[in-house]
């Protein structure tokens, strides 16, 4: 966990959540085109996601606790579930006039009982009285949305899912809820990006992720678990100038978590090279600028420490005088190590240039460049770190100490580092954000790669690491996540390289990497074959295609 002391900003406590519980209504769109959801605009003086179009919903109230005896229930259904159905039941009979219920003998709610129904009374009282049962049973949850930390105003929010009953027409109360209307969710959001359909974040993800169910019946399927499909509590942050949200799964979140954990709108997170980023009183980011297919945004060199202790300069990039100098002036020139995950022209070069602008003369450390590096990677340090090194700075109180883990794979002399007062690790090109490391022969190992992923993983569990920062993308959290994703990713891969062997016997790597990355576009297959290679070195070292 990182020390609250090297947090840059002052951290307040978030506002409370209050439960609540919306309800997606469900129905199948005409002519197989789809399904379609009920969506109200909410009034413009509400007090949350004024003018936005939303999903019927709101706070439960105790009454829904106290409904359990009036509903239906799944044996599955436990009593938090069931009051949440509940509640949305009552949300969209009040805002929409539209009520999930049945007789006790089965019979559907019909016109007269709906007349029956007063939509300002308790729903409850009136169900007790005319024997109607609440069809909490056919109510599933979809997803769990938990409202950003930065705004005044939040809830715990399940997102359930149920068919709309039959007989029935939305009519909406005209003071929470307006312009009650059927869209599929891929129109929704078509016209929100063209300006006449605003949405809030949650509503358009939720939307995003629905688009891709043809009928109401896989959706129900889907959510027959009882189990959210995805929980979320989004993030912020600064792109542009503009305020942008983001979910765990989205590239920028871990960064945002790591520089303002109480969820502040205040970190930028535009990729520029002219300037270092602090990401911690003890951590700044400095991007060279070297985009391209191979590097992303930039390589990421980082500067670990601070004016008491001095600095270590992290992958000091290519040998680009611009680069290296803002490296230099963001240390104020106190530099005491520099550290080369591994020698690739976009991590290596820059470190000679550096050492020379500094006057105590930093040793540069690192692994060397093995034999089966090509020529552009020829690396020799001032000294080797071994496997489990530590080496700390310190002064004026502070300390900070890194420890090397061998990780080859990438590179024969790949190794990562992790700053152990405040669980980071500093991933080289052995994780990236965004996209997936190349692995290229003969340098490169697809075996020792993923023996290296597995030695991280252990390493984030003993030590706590909380977040990778990766030499490539923003910062990763939820890093054994990562990790494992990374792994299933590459023998995923992998089963593909085998069935393309096996088809192919006689096969080419052309001939394969058509089969084995026909999800990746062809103008990409060349790199691509790089890593097919190591794959197929594999494959062929463990006897799997046979």
């Amino acid at each position: 966990m990182v020390r609250p002391s090297q947090l840059l900003h002052p951290q307040r406590e978030p506002v409370a959540p209050r439960p609540a519980a919306t309800v997606l209504l469900l129905r199948d769109a005409a002519a197989g085109a789809g399904i379609e959801v009920l969506m109200t605009r909410r009034a413009a003086t509400a007090s949350f996601a004024p003018g936005a179009y939303v999903f019927p919903g709101g706070a439960i109230d105790a009454a829904d606790a106290q409904a359990h005896d009036l509903a239906a229930r799944r044996p599955t259904q436990d009593g938090a579930r069931l009051t949440q159905a509940i509640a949305a039941i009552r949300e969209s009979f009040e805002e929409l006039g539209v009520l999930l219920a049945r007789h006790a003998d089965g019979r559907a709610v019909g016109a007269a009982d709906m007349a029956a129904l007063d939509r300002h009374r308790p729903l409850a009282v009136q169900c007790r009285k005319r024997g109607l049962v609440l069809a909490a049973d056919q109510v599933f949850v979809l997803a769990h949305w938990t409202t950003d930390r930065d705004l005044p105003r939040r809830f715990e929010v399940p997102f359930l899912v149920a068919r709309m009953p039959p007989g029935q027409t939305p009519v909406a109360d005209e003071a929470e809820q307006f312009e009650p209307v059927w869209v599929r969710p891929a129109d929704a959001l078509a016209r929100h990006e063209a300006g006449t359909f605003f949405m809030i974040f949650p509503t358009i993800r939720t939307l995003q992720r629905l688009a891709p169910f043809d009928t109401v019946d896989a959706v129900l399927r889907a959510c027959a678990g009882e189990q959210p499909l995805w929980t979320s509590c989004p993030r912020a942050g600064l792109l542009h100038g503009a305020e942008h949200r983001f979910m765990e799964s989205d590239p920028p979140y871990g960064e945002l978590a790591l520089v303002s954990p109480d969820g502040q709108l205040v970190h930028h997170l535009d990729w520029r090279s002219d300037d270092p980023v602090p990401l911690l009183r003890n951590v700044t980011r400095l991007t060279a600028p070297n985009a391209g297919v191979m590097t992303g945004p930039g390589t990421n060199s980082y500067l670990v420490g601070g004016p008491r202790t001095g600095y270590v300069a992290i992958d000091p990039g290519p040998d680009d005088r611009e680069h290296v100098e803002r490296l230099w002036r963001a240390a104020n020139g106190d530099i005491r190590l520099i550290v080369c995950t591994h020698s690739h022209p976009d991590h290596a070069p820059g470190a000679r240039p550096l050492q020379a602008l500094c006057a105590g003369n930093p040793p540069i450390v690192g692994l060397a460049s093995a034999p089966t590096a090509r020529a552009a990677s020829a690396f020799v340090p001032d000294r080797a770190l071994a496997h489990g090194e530590q080496f700390a700075l310190e002064g004026g109180g502070e300390r900070h100490t890194l420890q090397a883990i061998h990780t080859p794979g990438h590179a024969a002399n790949h190794l990562c580092l992790m700053l152990l007062e405040d669980g980071l690790l500093f991933s080289g090109d052995h994780v990236l954000n965004g996209s997936t490391t190349v692995v290229d022969p003969p340098d490169g190992d697809m075996s020792a790669y993923i023996d290296s992923l597995d030695r991280l993983a252990t390493a984030c569990r003993s030590h706590g690491i909380g977040f990778i920062l990766p030499a490539h993308g923003h910062v990763l959290g939820f890093p054994e996540q990562a990790i494992a994703h990374l792994k299933a990713h590459r023998l995923q891969r992998e089963a593909k390289i085998v069935k393309a062997m096996q088809a192919r016997p006689d096969g080419t790597m052309d001939d394969w990497v058509e089969l084995a990355y026909d999800d990746v576009p062809p103008r990409m297959w060349p790199l691509a074959k790089r890593s097919l290679l190591a794959h197929v070195q594999r494959i062929e070292a463990l006897g799997l295609a046979a």
